[in-house]
């Protein structure tokens, strides 16, 4: 099964998927690991493997801290393509990883690369969706998903655009701003949500940036096919380690709603 496969599986299983983020090399190159296996073991759908990049564009306080550890631990795209090696057949690994990585390793290198090592899909945070044509088929020729972004500032011909091209999911950015924790669904995330699913296409769309709480993710559940869950969590294993962030994701799980009838379909 390729990419594309393995993400729309893991959004057709009657409920809202849950997709927990970490910060490859944090809190060090082994502890990441460790990370993935706490999320695997408390009900992740995807894992998002953020690949650290010194000069992020979405990232706030906390995933930025985060990539600077990452960074000083030795953490490269050589490793973090074996931390998806170490995941990727128990669960669908997604990384977000700027375009900039993707280019100075060559793109046909890098998704070759990146199929081998069982990466379903991609979210790229510096790549315009106007330019998703030649990069998007190269892709699907090695069966590698592309998530695009949406955000509260898509125009209504930019969301179609955006379902157009979206071969995972669709990433819906919840805030015109950067990832941080927030203590409530950001307002006018659910509204947000319906635009997007509108326009979508048929593929998943899932909400990101300011899901701090299980409380959050479920009011996200009531339109979002899916929950990305990073800086919480990030900040949970920088205090208490794997086993504490994978408890508390395990509680966000319990609190989606089991069953979500056509969720993904």
């Amino acid at each position: 099964m390729d990419g594309s496969g393995k993400i729309r599986e893991a959004f057709r299983k009657g409920r809202t998927a849950l997709i927990p983020y970490l910060t490859a090399g944090f809190p060090t190159l082994e502890g990441a690991r460790e990370v993935g296996e706490a999320y695997v073991e408390a009900g992740a759908d995807i894992v998002e493997i953020g690949v650290p990049f010194s000069d992020p564009l979405a990232d706030g306080p906390v995933i930025q801290g985060t990539t600077a550890r990452a960074i000083e631990e030795g953490a490269n795209l050589d490793y973090c393509l074996d931390l998806a090696r170490g995941l990727s057949s128990r669960v669908p690994v997604v990384f977000l990883i700027y375009y900039n990585v993707i280019f100075a390793r060559g793109v046909g290198r890098f998704l070759e690369e990146a199929a081998d090592a069982g990466v379903a899909g991609l979210v790229v945070p510096d790549l315009p969706v106007d330019e998703f044509g030649d990069f998007g088929r190269l892709a699907a020729e090695r069966g590698v998903a592309v998530c695009p972004l949406a955000a509260p500032t898509s125009t209504d011909e930019r969301l179609e655009k955006i379902g157009r091209v979206a071969t995972g999911f669709v990433y819906c950015v919840s805030v015109a701003g950067v990832t941080g924790e927030r203590e409530r669904l950001p307002e006018g995330a659910l509204a947000l949500l319906r635009r997007v699913k509108a326009k979508s296409g048929g593929a998943p769309v899932a909400l990101g940036f300011g899901i701090s709480s299980a409380e959050a993710a479920a009011e996200a559940a009531s339109e979002a096919d899916g929950v990305i869950i990073g800086s919480r969590l990030m900040r949970l294993v920088e205090e208490g380690g794997a086993r504490v962030a994978g408890e508390w994701l395990r509680g966000v799980r319990e609190a989606l709603a089991p069953e979500r009838a056509g969720a993904g379909d």
